[in-house]
């Protein structure tokens, strides 16, 4: 013989559907919670390895401009030798300015290049698709 519909048997520990979702709800929110605490652990780390390494990226360029300007002065004084100081100081200081002014040439052809920033191949194809949508629907 069965009981009332709705009723259980006593020493059953079935639970009702809204428990279970209750349960599933609670126990999700807890995971994802669970979750961005160990991302924004991760991130920091993150971050700081980010930073240090940035720090040795500045460091290693000052030291790099430290030793073009040893090798600027190595140029000079050997030229010094064929020469008088102040010719050799010249010509040094001349190449520099010939570098400089490719590197300025060069640094100008790539920003042209990338004005205006919007990026023209994606907004063609949005609008490419939304044509494409707008005519589907019209049939």
């Amino acid at each position: 013989m069965s009981g009332p519909v709705g009723h259980r048997p006593a020493g059953t520990s079935e639970h009702s559907t809204g428990e279970l979702v209750k349960e599933a709800s609670a126990q999700l929110s807890e995971l994802v919670r669970s979750e961005m605490r160990l991302a924004q652990a991760e991130l920091t780390e993150k971050g700081k390895r980010a930073g240090i390494g940035g720090g040795l990226f500045g460091g290693a360029g000052v030291a790099g401009f430290l030793g073009l300007q040893a090798l600027l002065v190595a140029a000079g004084a050997a030229l010094a030798l064929v020469m008088p100081v102040w010719g050799a100081a010249l010509i040094v200081a001349a190449v520099m300015f010939a570098v400089a002014g490719v590197m300025a040439l060069t640094g100008k052809k790539q920003i042209a290049q990338a004005t205006p920033p919007m990026p023209e191949e994606a907004v063609s194809s949005v609008k490419a698709d939304v044509e494409e949508i707008k005519g589907r629907v019209r049939r």
